[in-house]
Parts: structure tokens; sequence; C-alpha cells
């Protein structure tokens, strides 16, 4: 028994259920990403899908995701070109939506407003789209 207190500690990983909801329409897909704090924003984080749209509801899980910190952004991209259409002002043209329902006043919100503690248990969340 003495070889288990040789091995690194084991970060046990959890699943993810991120519930996205008012979503207007069937047209185009629904991007979803779980991030940490260097990536958000960004376009590629960590755990990412790509699920068809679906008027209402969609759900994607992401198995073993290692407990952290994140925040979920999502959009609905759609016209299919893999990232969020914004007007000559930089305001978003397509539904978009975060972890938390954070405030965006004059720009996308703070980590801190949309991030989350995920632990070594499988959780779940819901992130409302916004179309305006």
């Amino acid at each position: 028994m003495l070889f288990l207190f040789l091995l690194p500690d084991v970060v046990q990983a959890a699943a993810l259920n991120v519930a996205v909801t008012n979503i207007p329409d069937a047209t185009g897909n629904i991007r979803v990403a779980v991030c940490t704090k260097a990536e958000f924003l960004a376009p590629d984080c960590g755990y990412h899908a790509i699920v068809p749209s679906r008027p209402g509801q969609v759900s994607v899980t992401f198995a073993d995701v290692r407990p952290g910190v994140y925040a979920v952004q999502s959009f609905q991209d759609r016209n299919g070109n893999q990232k969020l259409d914004q007007n000559f002002l930089g305001i978003p043209k397509e539904p978009l939506g975060f972890s938390r329902s954070p405030p965006m006043h004059f720009g996308p919100p703070r980590f801190a407003d949309a991030a989350f503690t995920f632990g070594n248990q499988d959780a779940a969340l819901s992130v409302a789209l916004r179309t305006k």
C-alpha cells in the first residue's frame, strides 16, 4: 500500500450539463463553450460543443470537466461562419448568453460576473440567450 503515497494526486473530473434556453428558432447551430479566465471571450475554450439550433432549448453535456473556476459562453451561429457576428459598433447581431446572466451594458461581461466554481461532482446549469 505504500505505492499509493507515491502517486500524484488524482484529480477527479465530472460531467457538466449546460441547457441553452431562449433559442428563437432553428437557424444555424448553437455553440457552447466552458472557459477558464484565460480563455474567456476567446474563440476557443478547452471545452466546447456545437449542436443544431432548435426553438426553445438544447442541452449539451461535457464529460470529464476538471474542477476549477469557469464561465460558460454560448451563441447562436445563425450563418454558420463559426464566429459571433457584430455590427460596426461591436454590438452582437446573433443571440448570445453567459452563465449567471451577467449584465452587458456597454460591452461583454467580466469573467468574474459569469464565473462559477465547478467541483468533482456532476452539475447542471442554464444559459439563456439574449436576442438584443
